[in-house]
């Protein structure tokens, strides 16, 4: 008997089908992985199985097996049972997963309490063997901290601590390391896959990254529009998938996919950075986030900065649109005027498409307002603009008219690249401007940018943690590590002739990565 039997699943939102009758199994100790796009349906099914739907969804029919027990008839008191005792949920996000209020151990030890496993003196010792053994130092202190005093990876480890403390059968785990630096992922699904050796217990990975579902899975269910297109054993599927949408997939994925490095040729500088040094006071002491950085990027081409957060890659970047003024050192931008004209010269994508656009405006607005901000035209030559950039960036020119809301995020993110260039820029500096974004929906924005940067001549400034895509998108690459840059080269160089042991790391971190 399986451990889990998903038969002929369906759920709706608001009346909408989100997921149409779609059946799979998971055996005891197996590790099955659910990849697609967002909207796919992936974390409907994987909610839907723990009882944890919204308010606006129903269960619409099929069978959720868990051993004998059919869970699709359960109610909310009875589902309340099972989670956690059976069935462990690691939610994605760890900043909002956890109670701000409420110190690191009493969120641990709530769940023991709750199931009454053991008297107070018997929670604790569990709490702090608990945090140990998800790999926190000193659990003692961190049982008394609060979220905010910890990284984004540690609360991820303690979401997964929780998870596990009352050893269940099985875990749900949505979009575990979406957020986290690529060490700290393969730390975190090595922790996890630990645990499941030494618990016995099965894992549903709910993921968009191909390359951690290629690397930790025993079977593969590929879900597009609500339903399973493909699924298999994961060597099988990735060996010769049989849907297109996986191959379109697995193409798009840049750590599954190895494309050619992009050749660098000798142009003069359009960046020069010079001894820059960024330091913000703590308590009585400064911080020094930026310790000495240097680096050029030719005129045309794409330099990264990658390293894991707390590196020092954003601030760096910030100094260079001018947005953090440098304790010292420099930055020269061939050909940008000083003051406010500066903005017509550099521009910023930022990370989250999300957030960026202002909801009250209409698309056309959004991207005319550097236009008129600079006094560029009057309306009608600022329309005509507006319309040329949405065709540069393949939107539709109906989408003029729409708000952020009602665009998907790779639409948004087309539409912060068309403001970027509104005004004519000649550098365009993006900040993790692709790691919110779907496999497929990367890939396009990437050839986009490639495309771009071949008709107008751009120089990008791209910061990234994730060094698959930064293999695919830049010329040249700069390493950070705790505020300073430790190797520089060609893209080519650094992946296959990297010199620093922390380089080295970063590499060997990459899910199913490519040479």
């Amino acid at each position: 008997m399986s451990l889990l039997d998903v038969r002929d699943l369906a759920v709706s939102y608001d009346g909408r089908r989100a997921v149409e009758g779609i059946s799979f199994a998971i055996e005891p100790g197996e590790v099955v992985a659910v990849v697609g796009e967002s909207g796919s349906g992936k974390t409907t099914t994987a909610h839907a199985i723990i009882g944890l739907l919204p308010g606006n969804a129903s269960l619409d029919g099929g069978r959720i097996l868990f051993g004998e027990a059919d869970l699709a008839t359960w109610s909310e008191r009875r589902l309340r049972s099972v989670r956690g005792t059976q069935i462990g949920l690691i939610p994605q996000d760890p900043a909002n997963s956890l109670n701000p209020v409420k110190t690191i151990g009493s969120q641990i030890g709530e769940v023991l309490r709750i199931h009454g496993r053991g008297d107070r003196r018997t929670i604790r010792h569990r709490v702090l063997d608990l945090l140990a053994r998800v790999g926190l130092p000193d659990p003692e202190t961190r049982a008394r901290q609060y979220p905010h005093e910890l990284s984004g990876g540690m609360r991820q480890r303690v979401l997964i601590a929780i998870a596990i403390a009352l050893e269940p059968a099985l875990i749900i785990a949505d979009e575990p390391t979406s957020a986290l630096d690529v060490t700290v992922q393969r730390r975190i699904l090595d922790l996890i896959d630990d645990l499941r050796a030494e618990y016995g217990t099965a894992l549903l990975l709910v993921t968009h990254d191909l390359g951690v579902a290629a690397g930790r899975s025993d079977r593969l269910l590929v879900m597009k529009d609500g339903r399973i297109v493909e699924q298999g054993p994961t060597a099988a599927v990735q060996a010769a998938p049989e849907a297109n949408y996986t191959r379109r997939l697995f193409h798009d994925a840049p750590a599954l996919t190895a494309r050619p490095f992009r050749d660098l040729h000798a142009a003069e500088p359009a960046i020069v950075v010079r001894d820059l040094v960024k330091e913000f006071r703590v308590g009585r002491r400064p911080f020094r986030a930026v310790d000495g950085v240097s680096f050029e990027v030719a005129r045309g081409t794409t330099h990264a900065l990658v390293g894991e957060s707390g590196s020092g890659k954003t601030t760096t970047a910030r100094m260079v649109v001018r947005f953090v003024t440098p304790t010292s050192g420099t930055v020269t931008i061939a050909g940008a005027p000083d003051g406010r004209r500066f903005r017509r010269h550099v521009q910023l994508v930022y990370q989250n498409p999300y957030g960026s656009l202002d909801p009250r405006q209409s698309i056309g607005e959004i991207v005319a307002e550097p236009l008129r901000n600079f006094g560029v035209g009057d309306r009608t030559a600022r329309r005509a603009r507006v319309a040329d950039l949405l065709e540069r960036v393949a939107l539709p020119q109906d989408m003029a008219a729409r708000r952020p809301r009602e665009l998907s995020g790779g639409q948004r993110q087309r539409v912060a690249i068309a403001r970027a260039l509104a005004a004519g820029p000649e550098v365009i500096v993006l900040d993790e401007a692709v790691s919110a974004l779907d496999v497929t929906v990367q890939a396009q924005i990437l050839d986009l940018l490639e495309q771009l940067q071949r008709d107008l001549g751009l120089t990008y400034l791209f910061i990234s943690h994730d060094l698959a895509v930064v293999r695919q998108i830049s010329h040249t690459v700069s390493v950070m590590s705790k505020g300073r840059i430790v190797e520089t080269g060609t893209t080519r160089q650094v992946f296959t002739e990297p010199r620093h042991d922390y380089t080295r790391e970063l590499l060997a971190a990459i899910p199913e990565r490519v040479r």
